[in-house]
Order: C-alpha cells, then sequence, then structure tokens
C-alpha cells in the first residue's frame, strides 16, 4: 500500500474518548478503510511520527450539532452521512479506550466500520473483533477493581500557610516552602499517599471514586504514568512518578499488620483462590503481603491446634437452671410462690422452656393484689424485656391511650402476659418478636394461674389468641368472637378481643376505625373498670 493512501490519525490523549468518536466519524463519512488508517496519541508517539505532515491531529472533539455530526460550519455544510452504531458499542469503547493496547484504537475503528456494513455483528457474541475487544474492556474492569481494593495510603506531615483553603497545599510528596512567608508556615496538614502500578490507562477513570470514598481526606495516589491528586475539592492530574517518591512504612502500618494477622483464620485459607483474587504482581505494594507466606506456612499446624483445644464453652449470661421432666408443671423442687413478689423471683429463674434462657430477665404482671380486671397479653416485648415491666412498649402506650379515652384509672387493673419471657429473633442489632410455640407457651401456665390465684380477679381480658388459649383453654377464633365473654373452667368470665399490637400493624389508612372498634370491645368491660376499688396491696 502507498503511503499517502494511508490516513495518521493522531489524538491528543490516549484516553480522550470524545476526540476518539471526533476521529472515527471523520474517517467514516470520508470512507476510510480501516487498513488505512494508523492511530497514534501524543503520550505515546515517539518523535519520527510528528515529522509526517500528513498526520492528522485530534485534539478534542468540536461542537456537535443535536445528531452528533460535528459542527464545522452551517447545517448546509454538514455533511449528510452520519454515523449510527448500538449504545452498547459506546458503552464499550468507554472501557476499551483505558487498556494499554496500542491497538485498541484500530481494534475499535474496525468494529465500527464493520457494524456499519455488517447489522449481525451486533448479535454474533463469538466474532473475533468483538471477543478481543470484551476481553480488553473486562481487563480494564478488574485492574479498576483491583486498584480499589488495593491502594495503601500512607500519611505525611506537611506544612501548609496558616489559614489558606486546601488547595494552597504544597505539592506532593516534596513541601516546596520557597516564597512562602516563614510566620505563615504553622499549621501542619496531613495527607495521605499511595503508590500503586496499574495495568492500564485508569487513574483519571477510578480518581471519582476514591473522591467520594476518602471525600474529607486529602490524598494522593502516584502510579508510573499518571499521578493525581484531592484536596477536599477539586481532583488535579499530573504526570506519573517513582515508587520512591512515596512515603515509607509508618507506626499505623504496624498497627493494621497486628489486626490482619489477628483475623487470619488458618481453617479457611484457600490459597489458589486468594491469588486469583489477588494475584501476586500486586503484593509488592500491599504491606499485608508480607504477612501472607509465614500464615500459610503455619496454617495446618494452627489448624490442628485448634482441634485439639475442642470447642470453646459459651458464656452464660445467668447460671443455667435444671429444666422441670413435664414442660408445663412448675418444678417440683421449689416451693409455690404466696405472694408476688416471690411468684416475680420465680418467673425470672424459670428454665421451663428455652426462652428464659435468652432473654433479660422474667415479666411478671403489675398491678393491685385485688385487681377486679386482669389484662392477659402475649408476651413481653423488646422494652418490657429490658425494663421488666409488662406493657410499657408500643403497645402499652396504645392500651393507655385506651385507658384514658375509656375513662378507666390505670393503676386499678393487673395487667400481664401469658408467656413471660420475651422470645425474639436477631435481625442485625434489633431484635424482632416471635411468636412463642404452644409447648412454650405451655410451660408459662402455671405462672399465669399462680397470678390469677394470688390476684383473684372478678374476670379477665385476653388480648389476641395466645392470651384467649391460655386462659380458656380452648384456641379462639379472636376475629368471630371478639366483644364477648366466654367462661373459664374456674367460673371466672373473659372477655375477647385484639392485642393492641395487632393495630399497629392495621394499615394506616383503616387504623381508626380499627380503633374505634378496639374501644367498643373493651366497653364491655366499663362496669368492672369504673367500679374498681382503689388500688391497694
Amino acid at each position: 500500500m502507498a503511503g499517502a493512501d494511508v490516513r495518521t490519525i493522531v489524538l491528543a490523549s490516549g484516553i480522550d474518548l470524545d476526540a476518539f468518536r471526533t476521529a472515527c466519524r471523520r474517517l467514516a463519512v470520508d470512507g476510510v478503510a480501516p487498513d488505512r488508517v494508523v492511530w497514534q496519541a501524543v503520550d505515546a508517539a515517539d518523535g519520527e511520527l510528528f515529522a509526517d505532515a500528513s498526520a492528522e491531529a485530534v485534539e478534542a472533539a468540536p461542537p456537535r450539532w443535536p445528531d452528533g455530526v460535528p459542527r464545522e460550519g452551517p447545517p448546509s455544510a454538514r455533511p449528510q452521512a452520519t454515523v449510527a452504531v448500538p449504545a452498547a458499542f459506546l458503552t464499550l469503547c468507554e472501557s476499551v479506550i483505558l487498556h494499554g493496547d496500542p491497538g485498541r484504537f484500530a481494534l475499535m475503528y474496525r468494529l465500527l466500520w464493520r457494524l456499519r456494513s455488517e447489522p449481525a455483528l451486533r448479535h454474533d457474541p463469538i466474532d473475533p473483533d468483538r471477543v478481543e475487544a470484551e476481553r480488553m474492556a473486562q481487563a480494564v474492569r478488574r485492574d479498576m477493581h483491583k486498584m480499589k481494593a488495593f491502594v495503601r495510603f500512607r500519611p505525611i506531615t506537611a506544612l501548609h500557610e496558616a489559614g489558606a483553603g486546601p488547595s494552597e497545599l504544597p505539592d506532593d510528596p516534596v513541601v516546596d516552602t520557597a516564597g512562602v512567608d516563614a510566620a505563615r508556615l504553622q499549621t501542619p496538614a496531613i495527607r495521605h499517599v499511595a503508590w500503586f502500578e496499574p495495568e492500564h490507562h485508569i487513574v483519571e477513570a477510578v480518581a471519582p471514586f476514591f473522591a467520594r470514598r476518602f471525600a474529607q481526606m486529602h490524598w494522593s495516589i502516584l502510579t508510573p504514568e499518571r499521578s493525581v491528586r484531592w484536596d477536599g475539592r477539586d481532583l488535579e492530574f499530573g504526570p506519573g512518578a517513582r515508587r520512591e517518591d512515596a512515603p515509607p512504612a509508618d507506626g499505623g502500618e504496624q498497627l493494621w499488620l497486628t489486626y490482619y494477622e489477628s483475623i487470619f483464620n488458618p481453617a479457611r485459607l484457600k490459597l489458589a483462590m486468594m491469588q486469583r483474587e489477588m494475584p501476586r504482581r500486586y503484593w509488592r505494594n500491599l504491606p499485608e503481603a508480607r504477612l501472607i507466606s509465614p500464615l500459610s506456612a503455619a496454617a495446618a499446624q494452627r489448624s490442628m491446634d485448634m482441634i485439639a483445644k475442642g470447642p470453646t464453652p459459651p458464656s452464660r449470661r445467668r447460671p443455667a437452671v435444671v429444666e422441670a421432666t413435664e414442660p408445663n408443671q412448675p418444678d417440683p423442687t421449689t416451693e409455690q410462690p404466696t405472694s408476688l413478689p416471690d411468684l416475680a423471683q420465680a418467673i425470672d429463674r424459670c428454665r421451663e422452656c428455652p426462652i428464659g434462657a435468652l432473654a433479660t430477665q422474667g415479666v411478671p404482671g403489675e398491678g393491685p393484689k385485688r385487681a377486679r380486671l386482669m389484662f392477659v397479653g402475649e408476651q413481653p416485648g423488646d422494652q418490657e424485656d429490658l425494663r421488666g415491666k409488662p406493657f410499657v412498649g408500643p403497645a402499652g402506650k396504645l392500651l393507655d391511650r385506651a385507658f384514658a379515652e375509656l375513662g378507666w384509672p390505670r393503676d386499678a387493673a393487673y395487667v400481664t402476659n401469658a408467656v413471660k419471657h420475651f422470645k425474639f429473633e436477631l435481625r442485625g442489632k434489633r431484635r424482632i418478636h416471635k411468636t412463642p410455640a404452644q409447648q412454650e407457651a405451655a410451660a408459662c401456665l402455671h405462672w399465669l394461674e399462680s397470678e390469677i390465684e394470688l390476684v383473684q380477679p372478678e374476670a379477665l381480658v385476653a388480648l389476641g389468641a395466645t392470651a384467649a388459649r391460655q386462659v380458656t383453654g380452648r384456641t379462639v377464633a379472636v376475629m368471630r368472637e371478639r366483644g364477648t365473654w366466654v367462661k373459664r373452667s374456674d367460673g371466672r368470665r373473659v372477655l375477647i378481643t385484639l392485642h393492641p399490637s395487632a393495630l399497629l400493624r392495621t394499615d394506616p389508612s383503616e387504623r381508626d376505625a380499627a380503633y374505634a372498634a378496639w374501644l367498643d370491645d373493651l366497653r364491655h368491660a366499663d362496669r368492672l373498670m369504673r367500679s374498681a376499688d382503689p388500688p391497694h396491696e
């Protein structure tokens, strides 16, 4: 091919996608085939290239018309041909242009040329050009991921002018104080500097991630090809640096190594997988890499030592109590409580079901000993478990509101729960209520019966299905029987209604109506509450 037939395109930067798109558009409109184009970038070209007077320099993308054609004259003077490619191709170019292979420009222009003449190419995943471009894009994405994971900052102290903004800090990593009044050099500034060796041209692409991640920190990242600094407001890019320009290790790094060594688990060591995720080429810049070999060498022996020691006994929050042989019977070795304070102590010690071992404390009932009406709920909630009192959480506040609106004296009623310990499941740091099983509720039944025997209420209010089953001895369909009185085996009447927590779970648009219906249920006990004697022990 004659040299005159070749178009040489010089890009001002090897990662300027806009300039590359401009050049591609010009070439495509002019009908220049890929094999007639030589691509170069100023930051990678040698001196002989610029002796070629025919070389076309593309510094930046010119203004464009809305259809993407460069605005090089009035609309009537614009080329009529347009260059349309799939959006996925532009996304692919954004990654491929960052690859270190000098042939990336030729590859991308060749794909563009073929996409225009071979529409089926976009649906051919095994085309060699497409496969190569995807391989380059994947390599760039992996390199970006590794940079985010393996950059290690080290702090340095630099002097800066008192009152000066972050952008006025001296250049890194050498502090240049020339021309600055010594009286103004008062405040030390901490800047964090890292050294990294990427495989591809990714510094500009990854820098915004570090600006977001360490927005309050002044930092610099040095690489052989490109460097970047962040002053708390703006990113500033500069030429490459040498590894010697990065600061040495400090005392903080030793703390990190101590931590890394302490969390190393020899039983979970998988060297092959670790080296896939952390290739050896990165080890020379990772402080913790020096520990990998000795820790790996000792992993087998440490694992055997762990096995030889046996399991570590779990620490109990409170001493275990021997369980009764029958879960729904009181411990035969314990005397039956004869007072409410004795009952509270016995409930706290109870381990007749697993709930008691996990709860903070037992939660007995509360109220006057001769209350005419006893309100029975399901089990304590999170707040009740922590405070040791029934109905002090959100459901309790709703019950207090109902008492106030009905004109009932709150301290005239005895309130308790069918289950005396809080059953929950952990979700993060939160303890979420979990309905007790029937066997767990049965284990607490004798405590509830002891409370009824000691308080001697005239009637009870069962709040919810669990409470209704415990006080009546049968399964109760709460929604069908709510607002009605039923009788216990001892002759006491029981008013069936909803637990206040059920109202809290109601759809907000229906909550007012549900609350009003609940108050109507409670009004069936109005005579007992209004005629209640003043509270006494």
